[in-house]
């Protein structure tokens, strides 16, 4: 039997994870994906610092789902390694906050340079991040961000083939809409390796895609889950005929409008409510 277990982006209710807490409890959501914690994003803590921010959030019944990391999202002309010794320090954070999925992205590309020119630094550089996690418990998990190498399924699947079972997918549908490809053939490429969602939906406005490289310069084609072009019911209804048991990950991205009105908690609880919804009719 399938089931959704609801966590988000705490960071887009606020900067202060005591008051992302607080907004959770009231929406009756007990996981976050940590990205931003007081104002720190997660890749600029130490172990020892993580281990003391979990403890707060177990104290109050709160549990990490997965590490928003920013890992793989730079250039990928820039230099690897520092990278790679920021990804070793998250796979400790990951084991202090006790998850095992940590998100990755496959590398920002140049502007009008042929993709397939940058394919064997990507995935070599993909390689050395899945050498550094084995053995470790930590699962890697590729989004499909725009401008990277992986922003299309066809080279989303590229990168899980190359990688089987130790990159996994988390699935983004907003993303996707904003490459201009269509969700459903995307999905069911994708389908067997999906073992995460995230969860916000967005308008197809047939200009490119802007680089999403922090949330609170997003554009204003973001929607709840069911009012863009993302397909989400259809997918949640797939991932229910699939039996999928894991985690939706609320990632609102509605700062960059006034499509939904208010403060970040009125927006990720818009965006929260839209997805109970949904979840509802399946």
């Amino acid at each position: 039997m399938a089931e959704f277990i609801l966590t988000g982006f705490g960071d887009e209710i606020d900067a202060a994870l005591d008051v992302q807490m607080d907004v959770m409890e009231k929406l009756d959501i007990h996981y976050i994906e940590t990205r931003g914690i007081d104002g720190k994003n997660i890749a600029d803590y130490a172990p020892a610092e993580a281990k003391a921010v979990f403890a707060r959030m177990h104290a109050r019944g709160f549990g990490v789902s997965a590490l928003g990391s920013p890992i793989g999202k730079i250039s990928i002309r820039d230099p690897f390694l520092p990278h790679l010794d920021s990804f070793r320090n998250l796979l400790d954070v990951a084991h202090a906050m006790q998850t095992q999925y940590i998100r990755i992205f496959s590398f920002f590309l140049p502007e009008c340079e042929p993709a397939e020119t940058f394919r064997d630094e990507a995935l070599e550089r993909l390689g050395r991040l899945v050498e550094a996690a084995r053995g470790s418990g930590v699962q890697l998990l590729h989004e499909n961000e725009k401008h990277i190498y992986g922003d299309v399924p066809e080279r989303c699947l590229e990168i899980l083939k190359a990688f089987p079972g130790e990159i996994l997918a988390t699935y983004d549908p907003s993303n996707f809409v904003q490459c201009g490809v269509k969700n459903r053939e995307a999905f069911e490429m994708l389908r067997p390796y999906v073992r995460y969602l995230h969860v916000k939906d967005s308008v197809y406005t047939g200009k490119a895609a802007v680089a999403d490289k922090g949330f609170d310069t997003v554009t204003d084609a973001h929607r709840p889950a069911g009012l863009g072009d993302g397909e989400l019911p259809w997918i949640l209804g797939e991932l229910k005929k699939m039996d999928y048991r894991g985690f939706a990950s609320i990632e609102p991205h509605l700062s960059g409008g006034d499509f939904v009105p208010g403060t970040g908690a009125d927006k990720f609880a818009a965006a929260a409510n839209a997805l109970k919804g949904l979840l509802a009719q399946i």
